[in-house]
């Protein structure tokens, strides 16, 4: 395959941006990144025209777009609608998330995963089962009729993805002794969410290998004085990750960066859970037998509660940077590098350095409000 050669840009590199860079790729993987003035001869040449050159956007917690439902579109032609609507906002990797339904559903959901991985639908790193494993009292929008308790039978069910990475999120004081550690044995990546679980039973879930909490803050124990609650004990591991729906409907700006300062940044994730208004021109939808409305960024049910998100990951980017103060650098770090090792897949993509995967987004410039994307590469091609 031919080699490329991207210029004119300002790249992230590593935890900071360097000019006077060229990025070289060969076939789908970034080969180098090397002066302008030492640019081998044998490249085609895209001249960017200046603006930044970051890290393609990697989201795991995708419930649809481009009037796309993963519930309702189990398919493989469901998972390239979807993709193709948050690729022109800079995701270049993400989980198709289906949300509590039932085990048919999910079964499908599954095998459509798999055949799209398969056929090397771009962007697609796996699935987010978000339930039905969650607490009745912390359903929000989901369905409570779908939720269910875990057993093992489940356990074999949700780790029987072959060729990606399977997120499961579950309320871990509705799991048995040992379903978490069955789960990570067998290749999950358990994260807590829709849960009611105290401080110490969410340490004894960390203990038994939870690495992750689907969208701190929401349907989660809150933080108190005499109990510190999921978000407590979310915050006080060093090691776990945190999701975040930074469209400043979900969570506050003064709760996102005051929650950044307890632990690394790098620990903390942005995902969108994008429902199919991303990327369509409608404003409403069905979620089973119940419409969602579209208003001011806020995506609710008929009696006000949040419904996932209006959010693509652009935008998600420019909050963290304009609305809550984060320097550019760390939060498009926070939409690559980190769900990228949140995943395992921080030795092969997430970030711009010579052997990891050439997906990548181009913005003309990551500054906040202004910051459009431009184009975008997944395994070195360009759409």
């Amino acid at each position: 395959m031919s080699r490329t050669v991207l210029t004119g840009a300002r790249i992230l590199a590593g935890s900071s941006f360097v000019e006077g860079r060229a990025l070289v790729i060969d076939g789908d993987r970034i080969a180098a990144l090397v002066k302008d003035s030492d640019i081998p001869g044998d490249c085609e040449r895209i001249a960017l025209g200046g603006g930044d050159l970051l890290p393609g956007f990697i989201d795991c917690q995708v419930n649809g777009g481009g009037g796309v439902l993963f519930n309702d579109a189990p398919t493989v032609e469901g998972i390239k609608a979807i993709g193709a609507a948050h690729r022109r906002f800079g995701t270049t990797g993400f989980l198709p998330t289906l949300i509590s339904d039932d085990l048919s559903v999910l079964d499908k959901a599954i095998d459509a995963v798999e055949e799209a991985i398969a056929l090397h639908v771009p962007g697609v790193l796996g699935i987010h089962l978000e339930g039905p494993f969650l607490n009745p009292s912390r359903a929000g929008i989901h369905d409570r009729a779908r939720i269910r308790k875990i057993d093992d039978a489940a356990v074999e069910r949700l780790t029987r993805l072959y060729g990606g990475r399977t997120v499961v999120t579950l309320a871990p004081e509705c799991a048995a002794p040992g379903t978490i550690k069955k789960l990570v044995s067998n290749g999950a990546v358990v994260c807590a969410g829709h849960s009611a679980a105290t401080y110490e039973e969410t340490n004894r879930a960390l203990a038994e290998g939870l690495s992750g909490f689907t969208h701190l803050f929401n349907a989660m124990t809150p933080f108190t004085s005499r109990e510190p609650g999921m978000v407590g004990a979310a915050l006080s591991d060093l090691k776990s990750w945190c999701g975040l729906i930074a469209d400043l409907h979900h969570v506050h700006p003064a709760s996102i960066a005051l929650a950044l300062r307890t632990k690394p940044p790098e620990q903390f994730f942005l995902v969108t859970d994008a429902m199919p208004t991303v990327g369509w021109d409608k404003t409403t939808f069905m979620l089973g037998a119940t419409p969602i409305t579209a208003k001011d960024g806020r995506l609710t049910g008929p009696d006000g509660t949040l419904a996932g998100a209006h959010l693509d990951m652009a935008t998600a980017v420019r909050n963290m940077i304009a609305g809550v103060g984060v320097a550019p650098e760390i939060a498009a770090a926070m939409a690559s590098a980190s769900p990228a090792a949140f995943l395992g897949l921080g030795a092969v993509r997430g970030r711009i350095a010579p052997g990891l995967a050439a997906d990548l987004v181009h913005v003309n410039r990551a500054a906040g409000d202004g910051m459009d994307v431009l184009a975008t590469w997944i395994g070195g091609v360009r759409a």
